[in-house]
C-alpha cells in the first residue's frame, strides 16, 4: 500500500454542499442503512464532511481521526485507492478490531474520491449495524455518486484556478514604475535605489501570470537594423 496523497483543504460552496447532503441522505435511504458519509482528508486527519440525516447515525460533521494507522475502513480505501467491502467485520479477522465497531458499525462499503490532481479528497461510504452484503446490490449506486462528487471537485478546482488567474491579472493593473532606458520594472513598494528591486518586464509578467515569452523583431526595428540606423 502507498500513503494517501493529502490534498489541500477544499472550500466547497453552499449549493454543492446541499447537493452532497442530498446524495448521502438518498444513499442511506436506498441502502437501508443508518449511515451514509462523505469523508474528507484534512492534513493528517480524516473527518466527517457530510453525514446522512438518518435515524441511528452516530457520525457528526466535523468528527475526525488520525488517518494513518487509525485502522479505519476509510484509511484502507484512501491508501489503496480502491473500493472496500466488509459484509461483517465481526466475522472478519482483519476488521474485527477497527474503531467503527465501537459505534456498532460492522458492515461497510466505500469508494475513494479522487481529487483533480490525482490525490485523494476522501471517501464516500455507507455503514450498517448488522451484517449486510451491501456490495451486491448497491455497488453501482455508490460508484455513480462518487463520480458525481469528483466532477464537482473538478468544477471547484477550475473556479479556484480562474480566481487565482484573475488575481494575478489584477496585480498588473495600475501604475508600474518603469525605467525609461532599459524598460525594467520596479517591484511594488520596493526601494527605487535598490538595484535588486528592478527586474526585466518578462520576469515580472512571467512570475505573476501564466504567460511566457518568445522573441522576434518588429517591422520598425527590422527596417532600422537593415538600414543601419
Amino acid at each position: 500500500m502507498t500513503e494517501p496523497k493529502v490534498d489541500a483543504l477544499w472550500e466547497v460552496d453552499a449549493d454543492t454542499m446541499s447537493g452532497w447532503q442530498g446524495i448521502v441522505d438518498l444513499m442511506a435511504e436506498i441502502c437501508g442503512v443508518p449511515a451514509g458519509l462523505v469523508m474528507r482528508i484534512t492534513g493528517n486527519d480524516i473527518e466527517v464532511f457530510v453525514s446522512s440525516r438518518t435515524q441511528g447515525n452516530p457520525y457528526r460533521v466535523g468528527d475526525r481521526e488520525r488517518l494513518v494507522g487509525s485502522g479505519l475502513y476509510c484509511e484502507h480505501v484512501a491508501k489503496t485507492h480502491a473500493p472496500l467491502h466488509v459484509p461483517d467485520a465481526l466475522a472478519d479477522e482483519r476488521w474485527r478490531q477497527n474503531p467503527d465497531i465501537k459505534l456498532g458499525m460492522i458492515a461497510y462499503h466505500g469508494y475513494p474520491i479522487a481529487s483533480p490532481d490525482g490525490g485523494v479528497f476522501g471517501t464516500i461510504c455507507v455503514l450498517d449495524t448488522a451484517p449486510h452484503d451491501l456490495e451486491s446490490r448497491f455497488d453501482r449506486l455508490l460508484d455513480r455518486f462518487k463520480v458525481h462528487i469528483e466532477h464537482d471537485l473538478v468544477s471547484i478546482r477550475r473556479a479556484q484556478e480562474l480566481e487565482a488567474a484573475l488575481g494575478r491579472v489584477q496585480k498588473l493593473e495600475g501604475v508600474l514604475p518603469t525605467c525609461q532606458y532599459c524598460k525594467k520594472i520596479r517591484l511594488p513598494d520596493a526601494d527605487e535605489d535598490d538595484p535588486a528591486s528592478w527586474i526585466a518586464i518578462e520576469t515580472y509578467i512571467r512570475e505573476r501570470t501564466s504567460a511566457s515569452f518568445s522573441h522576434g523583431i518588429c517591422p520598425d526595428c527590422l527596417r532600422k537594423a537593415r538600414s543601419g540606423s
